[in-house]
């Protein structure tokens, strides 16, 4: 095979791969994401405090979930927390998987507006006389965009869920 056949491909490869590369786990990017990771899920998803979603949850917001489908707005999403997971006859906990995040920045100009994260989580049934018990693992994605100096979930994916 003729070597020029072999590196320009390879050269294409790698500067596209670095063009739209996720930043470094100690980036204040990924950093503040984590955290609004951590805010929505460790203090609204496994507390059932509703007022997490409707600060981090952006207006326009819309969720695609590959076993319950599409909820189009925000108002349905927070009324499907606190009528559905609020309301099972278990407590739910998600976990995010160690060293599962990813944060890829988006940019119009040079200007960040937003940013993908990407991750995968498990979900726990926890109930006080048992052992949380694992219900599903799952990959997730979520669209962040600042508005206003504020990161807002605009758009969440949850899929390939595995288990019960």
């Amino acid at each position: 095979m003729h070597m020029k056949t072999i590196l320009i491909p390879l050269f294409f490869f790698l500067a596209s791969s670095s063009l739209f590369s996720q930043v470094d786990t100690s980036s204040d990017l990924f950093k503040t994401l984590k955290t609004q990771d951590s805010l929505l899920f460790e203090e609204g998803f496994n507390t059932c405090d509703i007022k997490q979603f409707e600060n981090i949850v952006s207006d326009d917001f819309e969720f695609y979930h590959d076993k319950s489908g599409i909820t189009a707005t925000k108002a349905d999403f927070i009324e499907s927390i606190r009528n559905g997971l609020c309301k099972m006859d278990y407590k739910a906990r998600r976990e995010l998987v160690e060293n599962s995040l990813e944060v890829f920045p988006l940019e119009n100009n040079g200007v960040l507006y937003g940013a993908i994260q990407t991750g995968s989580h498990r979900f726990y049934e926890v109930k006080e006389v048992k052992p949380d018990q694992l219900t599903s693992v799952a990959i997730f994605t979520h669209v962040w965009l600042l508005e206003n100096g504020v990161w807002r979930l605009s758009r969440g994916l949850s899929y390939d869920h595995k288990g019960k």
